[in-house]
């Protein structure tokens, strides 16, 4: 069975259920979960709200970055989501989860997946300041 269970870019609301769910495995003694959100601020100026943007080469970007993660860590079960569109403050906009035999592997397999996924995948995020100004923003930095 293929350790990569779920991989997603979608323009609805992320669930963390569907992706635990994703992730449950018996060979693993560690599950974890990161689950990034829209903040009220960024560089010290009010959010308002966001928006993100995917290339279509995302997804397949995004598997690479997954295939990577489960061959480097001892990966039972992977899964990882992005959202794509407006969000407001307080929406999810990105779930990834690993699970491994061990609880160390899996924060440094799940850390690992986030940051590549950040660095690698290109998606952007365009925000809205309460003053009314936008920035774009590389979440492929």
């Amino acid at each position: 069975m293929d350790v990569i269970r779920l991989l997603a870019i979608r323009d609805s609301a992320l669930s963390l259920d569907e992706v635990f769910a994703a992730v449950g495995d018996h060979a693993a003694g560690g599950t974890a979960l990161f689950v990034g959100t829209v903040r009220d601020h960024d560089h010290g100026k009010p959010v308002a709200r966001l928006s993100y943007s995917a290339h279509p080469s995302a997804e397949e970007q995004l598997h690479r970055v997954a295939e990577k993660v489960a061959a480097d860590f001892p990966v039972t079960a992977l899964a990882a989501v992005h959202r794509v569109g407006d969000l407001k403050l307080g929406d999810i906009a990105v779930i990834v989860a690993v699970a491994c035999p061990h609880r160390q592997e899996a924060f440094a397999a799940s850390r690992r997946l986030i940051d590549d996924l950040k660095a690698e995948v290109p998606i952007w995020k365009n925000q809205l300041f309460a003053d009314g100004t936008t920035e774009w923003v590389g979440a492929c930095e």
